[in-house]
């Protein structure tokens, strides 16, 4: 079996990241495998497992992801930037150097364009 590391002498915390990242990777390619099986069903009861299937791959993903966000301090700031914006993804780092818009461009909340919390007036 392949450890799949191109370098001798690895810290444990990268060895960890590997892991994680190849993890990763298995995860969404068994989404892609579910959701072409899914897609090319003919048989609804089958398409409903495989979509669950693919559910939970999405959610084991998911849980790489996170554990790298909070392992790799560039994920984290790079998923900060991208994730949950509004404006077009190629835009986002235009938009973070003009200025305009809140961190990572994300123009999703309630209080980019009135200042408030999005909770209403009060009253």
């Amino acid at each position: 079996m392949s450890s799949g590391y191109h370098e001798t002498g690895l810290s444990e915390k990268t060895k960890e990241i590997h892991r994680a990242l190849a993890s990763l990777q298995e995860e969404l390619e068994a989404v892609d495998w579910y959701n072409q099986r899914m897609d090319t069903s003919g048989d609804q009861a089958l398409a409903d497992i495989l979509k669950h299937n693919r559910d939970e791959e999405i959610e084991h993903a998911c849980m790489a992801l996170e554990y790298l966000r909070r392992e790799v301090p560039e994920f984290d700031e790079n998923l900060k930037t991208y994730l949950f914006t509004s404006v077009p993804v190629t835009e986002v780092e235009e938009q973070e150097a003009e200025g305009g818009g809140e961190e990572g461009g994300n123009s999703n909340s309630a209080s980019s364009s009135t200042g408030d919390l999005g909770i209403g007036s009060g009253k």
